[in-house]
């Protein structure tokens, strides 16, 4: 093709688009719509390989199921489930494991797992086939997913690693985590590298043992010997999860997260903390003496939606504002801990945690 020819099939594309983005001017989206649609243009008119255009296909294509399929199950809690795939049935992690799938569906939450065997099998098992979500992963060994979730539409093939992994973290309001290998270890360190740079929650997350085991307590051990005592993270952080081998202590730690809480976004620069019920100017204060060492400046504000919240679903909520130094996460959760101790949920809320 000529470099006229090209120009030609470029132009009459920008055509298209800009017919296509006239045609949604009401969509309260038309920005993003505008801007995913620019960045292709201006990809198709630079030099990039096929192999790119590959990859760029792919994801969006893992983009578009996960988004579609997580739409109608966008105001429902979703508890993540990451371990081994390599824990059979007697094992005792295993039970643990579809114990706890059971508890956390029985409190009305839904459940989400990478789709495999294991832990992930357990997870669903407990859960139920209608309150699962399998998140699997095309191999070129190909892994099958677990006979729970197999041909269900809550079942999604993804292609690439890092589209499931967006999609596992992005929809979860809680993170369980078994005993596992790498992959469990690299799940657990990047839940609170996510969390600790603003990327991913505040959640709750509960590493499970099972009883009388040791597996998360001598990775504690470890994390406070070499990154605590070192200073390599701060003291705080620790307050990031919550060890235990008691079902009743995971289960009341992630419901607990939600009495008073509901969810969090930056705009700009501010952190806005969304709230079911709104706290007392008292209680505000408190919160202002006992945390004002994670703010980089002012003072913890109530507020209601941010003009850019407008379109939000949670744009009713009552907000607390605050400039973060996002850096003491440790200190937030502590923060969001006051909130829910200190605040006052309503029945309604208390008695469906899962909802949001």
């Amino acid at each position: 093709m000529t470099s006229s020819a090209s120009f030609d099939t470029l132009e009459s594309l920008q055509a298209d688009i800009a017919e296509l983005i006239e045609r949604l001017p009401n969509h309260k989206n038309q920005q993003f719509i505008a801007q995913t649609l620019a960045a292709i243009v201006r990809l198709a008119g630079s030099e990039i390989d096929r192999l790119d255009w590959k990859i760029l296909s792919a994801s969006l294509a893992d983009m578009e199921k996960g988004f579609q399929l997580f739409y109608n199950y966008r105001h429902v809690r979703k508890v993540t489930i990451f371990g081994s795939a390599r824990l059979s049935p007697q094992t005792p992690e295993y039970r643990m494991a579809s114990d706890f799938g059971r508890r956390v569906a029985d409190l009305g939450f839904m459940v989400m797992t990478g789709g495999g065997g294991g832990i992930m099998q357990a997870g669903h098992e407990g859960a139920g086939r209608e309150n699962s979500f399998g998140l699997n992963i095309q191999l070129p060994f190909e892994q099958e997913a677990n006979p729970v979730i197999q041909g269900d539409s809550k079942l999604i093939h993804f292609k690439y690693f890092f589209t499931r992994k967006l999609f596992l973290l992005k929809e979860s309001d809680a993170v369980a985590l078994f005993a596992g290998g790498f992959g469990t270890q690299d799940e657990a360190f990047e839940c609170m590298t996510l969390s600790q740079t603003g990327k991913f929650g505040p959640v709750p997350l509960v590493l499970i043992d099972s009883p009388g085991g040791d597996y998360w307590r001598s990775w504690s051990e470890y994390v406070n010997k070499q990154l605590v005592e070192t200073g390599l993270v701060s003291p705080e952080d620790p307050s990031l999860y919550t060890i235990t081998d008691d079902l009743d202590v995971a289960c009341n730690a992630i419901t607990n997260f939600y009495q008073v809480y509901h969810s969090s976004r930056y705009v700009a620069n501010q952190l806005v903390i969304r709230l079911k019920s709104d706290l007392s100017d008292n209680i505000v204060e408190r919160l202002n003496i006992e945390f004002s060492d994670i703010l980089v400046k002012g003072k913890i504000q109530k507020s209601q939606a941010l003009p850019q919240e407008s379109q939000d679903d949670t744009s009713e909520l009552p907000r607390l504002l605050l400039y973060f130094n996002q850096r003491d996460l440790g200190r937030l959760y502590q923060m969001i801990a006051a909130i829910n101790q200190m605040g006052n949920p309503s029945e309604e809320d208390t008695a469906h945690p899962e909802r949001k």
